[in-house]
């Protein structure tokens, strides 16, 4: 479902977007994907509605097929981007999850600033992504993923969960839909 309205209290929150994980190779341009989500953080503070910058510094505990294979990152391969231009107001999470709700208080931050939507953006959309919007529609919180601001690292993954999960969570936009959406609710 296309994007509809944002409530009152809707609050951005921006996943993974972090020197380690944009090096990585994606099915879109991680260039166009740091720009887009840098327009909804102007939008979102300059409206004063909260913003949540996460970062993943590990992985959760378990065998899986996949191994894990950090070699060869930087050491500050979990430093947020410096174009998100980190504010003293933004909320920093720190996962070693998939989500940015599992074992972080983000969910207990969110509702104690009134928040009712949750607008997504970030890296990997099948990954990262699709489990905090998984995780924050569970909580209760509306949804809208702004999918121009999204990419993964395996395009067939990025246009499933676009196309197949995401209206199932909640509703999707561009960038200048949800700007300008913002724009409109606030004036």
């Amino acid at each position: 479902m296309a994007i509809t309205t944002l409530d009152p209290k809707t609050a951005l929150v921006v996943i993974d977007l972090q020197k380690g994980i944009i090096a990585l190779p994606t099915a879109h341009p991680v260039n166009d994907v740091v720009k887009h989500a840098v327009e909804l953080l102007d939008a979102f503070r300059s409206h004063g509605l909260p913003v949540v910058l996460v970062n993943v510094a590990g992985g959760a505990p378990g065998r899986s097929e996949q191994a894990r294979n950090l070699a060869g990152l930087p050491a500050d391969w979990a430093d947020l981007v410096p174009e998100l231009k980190q504010q003293p107001e933004d909320h920093i999470v720190t996962k070693r999850t998939w989500g940015a709700f599992t074992n972080t208080g983000l969910d207990e931050h969110l509702k104690k600033l009134g928040v009712t939507q949750v607008v997504i953006a970030g890296v990997a959309t099948s990954v990262g992504v699709e489990s905090t919007a998984r995780y924050a529609h569970e909580h209760g919180f509306n949804v809208t993923l702004a999918v121009d601001a999204m990419t993964d690292m395996n395009a067939d993954a990025h246009t499933n969960s676009v196309t197949r999960i995401f209206p199932r969570l909640g509703e999707t936009g561009t960038t200048r839909e949800i700007v300008d959406m913002l724009g409109s609710t606030r004036a």
